[in-house]
């Protein structure tokens, strides 16, 4: 244990601003020994403290060196440290005597050691104090230092600050406070506690969104700030960050509502414009009280929570163990190929095609699900008023079975779709090849011939990369070796993501060949500010009026013997793409005279066509 702490010390004090940049010289041996004394003697205090004052220690801290004041000397050797100190059970003496105390003690400790190590003990509830008044001195420095003892209260203040600098410099406008709260400002935080904060917004003023608009907005990026003040940190523990607009929070300030309450009690300001204060003070004045509303609500909390325990003990029975079997009973027959049944009718499609046609699960079972579907029916009908205890029980039981069964019925579908998968990615793959060859004029290729003219005519001319005839071979000798029971179920995966690469390429081979051709049948014009296109199709035209519209209007006619295009008629973009895909585009398209007065007329006379556009 002792081990493990020093390394974590090494580990904090290897952070301090001592190690080599890039370009400068080598660190002298005498630097390099004065490093690891410094190291040692801040080891050997900190084991000294803790052996004092171990329980009352929350954290000690490496602080930067101080700026000096104006015609001040600063002693280059002194090692500054903060000792934070948990005070929460002093009784015997006041807060002010013993931080005195405690920093006698430490100073003297300190001497002994290395009279360059300066301490400064800070005590909690004066930290709070410092909050409470507004004066962030103390968080902001202890943002800035290097652990080398925490319990956790360091981690927590370092990353909660960091984060609400974050929030300020973009939203300080609409920030009304930053309060940390929950178990560390309780005195029960652990190292691995969640760090509690919550932000009030002021939506007093919003005008151009709704306020739920203006909390989402702002929430969002503030939750996103507090995953990247981790980051920064690399403090693990989770930034737990709730935020609130002022209107909903005064709502629930009047309604008495016990969190808001607990907030106001326990919270510690990292920021507060002037609200939080005289709430939190006017809180422990017993100037805030509950509504006659908000105490008659909570008296009738007792009754709805018994309506709840008998409507939570239905709702098992009725929903909870329902779903919890018949989605994964949905989930096997998608996965066997068929689309999701309806619920009334998985159980008996659960009979037919695993009980009597593939004999992969057993009757028993799907008369668990029959059972809890019918028990479903009769609570729904009022045929059953309600589920005992023990009835519950049994559900739980039979489903838990269930399940167990079915994740293994998984297993076997998975293993008898794997040849089917096979047969398919393999079926795939020459089908795209042809494909392919079939835009170079390579016609009927037989699959023992694919390989070579795959090779010769597309790979050696630089067409299709060489990789791809390696990924085809591996594709050929996988089927080989599923037929053979020598795949597993890994390379099967493999062989998947393989295949899904290669056709993805293939396909985007095609388009751009298709992309290409496209071009040479396309003519685009310019019209004032706008930009049309006309795509001649064979003995059709497609007209794009704006190119630039989201919502494009198209329209489309016939292309006379003479290049005219006539009987011009309202068509559409799915109109379009499925006439792209069945014309052939030959290689040289020819454009007649006739067609640039139909031009003036589709898009007015200031018409330009436009080149190598």
């Amino acid at each position: 244990m002792a081990k493990k702490k020093k390394d974590k010390v090494d580990d904090e004090l290897a952070k301090m601003p001592m190690p080599k940049q890039p370009g400068m010289p080598e660190m002298s041996k005498e630097a390099e020994e004065k490093l690891k004394s410094i190291k040692q003697k801040l080891e050997k205090f900190k084991n000294k403290v803790l052996e004092k004052f171990d329980k009352y220690i929350m954290g000690i801290t490496l602080l930067p060196p101080p700026k000096p004041r104006e015609g001040e000397k600063i002693n280059k050797d002194m090692v500054s440290l903060l000792i934070l100190v948990d005070d929460t059970d002093s009784r015997k003496m006041t807060k002010y005597e013993l931080r005195s105390k405690l920093q006698s003690i430490v100073d003297n400790l300190s001497k002994e050691i290395d009279k360059n190590i300066v301490p400064d003990v800070v005590i909690l509830s004066e930290l709070w104090q410092n909050c409470y008044d507004a004066k962030y001195d103390l968080l902001q420095l202890i943002s800035m230092g290097a652990p080398i003892h925490d319990t956790g209260m360091l981690a927590a203040i370092k990353i909660a600050e960091i984060h609400k600098t974050m929030v300020l410099k973009k939203f300080e406008k609409y920030i009304v406070s930053y309060v940390l709260a929950g178990s560390l400002t309780q005195g029960r935080a652990t190292k691995t506690s969640d760090i509690d904060v919550w932000i009030v917004i002021d939506d007093t003023d919003v005008k151009k969104m709704t306020r739920a608009e203006l909390k989402d907005k702002l929430r969002a990026i503030i939750i996103g700030m507090g995953i990247e003040a981790g980051d920064i940190t690399g403090i693990k523990n989770k930034l737990n960050i709730q935020v609130y607009i002022l209107t909903d929070f005064w709502d629930s300030l009047k309604e008495a509502n016990p969190i808001i309450f607990t907030l106001l009690r326990d919270g510690v300001p990292f920021y507060d414009r002037g609200i939080f204060m005289p709430w939190k003070q006017l809180l422990k004045m017993g100037k805030i009280k509950p509504s006659t509303e908000a105490i008659d609500m909570f008296m009738s909390s007792g009754e709805q929570m018994l309506k709840r325990v008998e409507f939570t003990l239905k709702n098992i029975g009725m929903e909870d163990i329902y779903y919890a079997i018949l989605t994964p009973s949905q989930a096997a027959l998608m996965l066997y190929g068929i689309p999701p049944p309806a619920p009334r009718e998985t159980a008996e499609l659960m009979k037919e095609i695993f009980v009597k046609k593939e004999k992969l699960l057993e009757e028993k079972f799907v008369n668990i699900l029959e059972s809890n579907i019918n028990i479903r029916k009769d609570i729904e009908h009022g045929d059953k008023k309600g589920l005992t205890g023990k009835q519950v029980d049994q559900l739980l039981s039979d489903a838990d079975k269930y399940l167990k069964r079915i994740k293994r019925l998984f297993g076997q579908i998975e293993k008898m779709k794997e040849e089917e998968d096979m047969v398919k990615i393999y079926d795939n793959v020459l089908t795209i090849i042809r494909d392919v060859m079939r835009l170079e004029g390579i016609e009927k290729v037989s699959d023992v011939e694919i390989v070579n003219v795959f090779e010769n005519e597309l790979i050696s001319k630089g067409l299709i990369p060489a990789k791809y005839l390696r990924t085809l071979n591996d594709i050929i000798k996988a089927k080989k070796d599923y037929e053979q029971k020598k795949l597993t179920k890994q390379e099967v995966e493999m062989v998947k993501k393989e295949s899904r690469s290669f056709i993805k390429y293939l396909v985007e081979h095609i388009q751009r060949k298709r992309g290409r051709e496209m071009e040479r049948a396309k003519i685009r014009v310019k019209y004032g500010d706008k930009f049309g296109e006309v795509l001649l199709l064979g003995k059709n035209a497609f007209i794009v009026h704006d190119i630039d519209k989201e919502e494009r209007e198209i329209t489309k006619g016939k292309i006379t013997p003479d290049g005219k295009i006539e009987n011009i008629q309202k068509s559409s973009l799915e109109e379009m793409e499925k006439a792209i895909a069945k014309v052939e585009i030959p290689e040289k398209v020819f454009i007649k005279e006739s067609i640039f007065e139909d031009l003036k007329g589709l898009f007015g006379k200031d018409v330009k066509v436009m080149v190598n556009f």
